[in-house]
């Protein structure tokens, strides 16, 4: 006789949604981070929003540049750039150039939970305020920026390779300003020995068909990351036969082996000697 059967359902489905996720929550009481749900839900990348979760669960000091970031992450110095960028836009993220009490000038970076929030002391480590510099105090930014330097300061082969690289790709438009920042580089692959039409192929093959950067900042990535190619090795010099005595007049000649010199050669077959 079969067992009976009950149609009543069983109590773990009571209230669990048909389909969809079903969540099976944790009390969490330490190692966590509060995300607004504004962020968590966030429409498009899913990179930005990953990079957000990120640094608001690292405490306060820890470096968030774009090096530091792309050491955790797998995506590459575009797309966390490119989330970085959407996050300022958004009002996440704050870079702030703030003066210390010893008169230096650095870059603090500020996310916020919500946007448009106050900084507010943290207990981990606050930041030190920012110092308005003296009435009479020259402004220390002016004696730390690097010295301005023009197109025509810059290498002209190198500037010269630069903008022809529009006639390879038409999106590789350059400013002067960004110009004259990657002529540095190109400069040391024309010293490594690297022709310009090299230097031309290794920054226009293979582009993404969209970019998600300025050309210039792609071209940077390149410069940077491609290895130089290994110099080409030294032309082998033609081998020099040894010197050999003549067994005819004791004549030093060369030759791969012991015989007769030319004179003497051409004395014997009666031919003359070949120049």
């Amino acid at each position: 006789m079969a067992d009976p059967q009950s149609n009543a359902r069983l109590r773990a489905d009571a209230g669990a949604p048909r389909s969809g996720v079903i969540h099976v929550r944790t009390r969490l009481t330490a190692d966590f981070t509060v995300v607004a749900n504004a962020l968590a839900q966030r429409r498009g990348s899913a990179v930005t929003v990953g990079v957000a979760v990120y640094i608001l669960s690292l405490p306060s000091g820890t470096p968030v540049t774009i090096a530091a970031l792309c050491a955790h992450f797998t995506e590459g110095e575009i797309l966390i750039s490119r989330a970085l960028r959407e996050l300022e836009a958004a009002g996440y993220l704050e870079r702030r150039r703030e003066r210390t009490p010893s008169g230096q000038i650095r870059t603090r970076t500020y996310f916020y939970d919500v946007p448009g929030g106050t900084p507010e002391p943290d207990p981990e480590g606050p930041p030190e305020p920012p110092v308005p510099p003296a009435a009479d105090e020259p402004p220390a930014v002016a004696a730390r920026e690097e010295p301005s330097v023009t197109l025509a300061d810059a290498d002209p082969e190198a500037v010269a390779v630069l903008a022809s690289l529009r006639h390879a790709d038409a999106r590789l438009v350059l400013s002067e300003r960004e110009a004259v920042r990657l002529a540095p580089a190109v400069t040391a692959w024309l010293a490594a020995g690297v022709a310009p039409a090299q230097i031309t192929r290794t920054l226009t093959t293979g582009l993404p068909d969209r970019f998600l950067t300025r050309p210039a900042s792609l071209l940077a990535f390149r410069l940077r990351e491609t290895p130089l190619p290994a110099p080409p090795p030294p032309a082998a010099r033609p081998a020099v036969p040894p010197l050999q005595t003549c067994d005819g007049c004791d004549r030093a000649f060369r030759a791969p082996g012991p015989g007769h010199c030319r004179d003497c050669r051409s004395a014997r077959t009666g031919l003359p000697a070949a120049a």
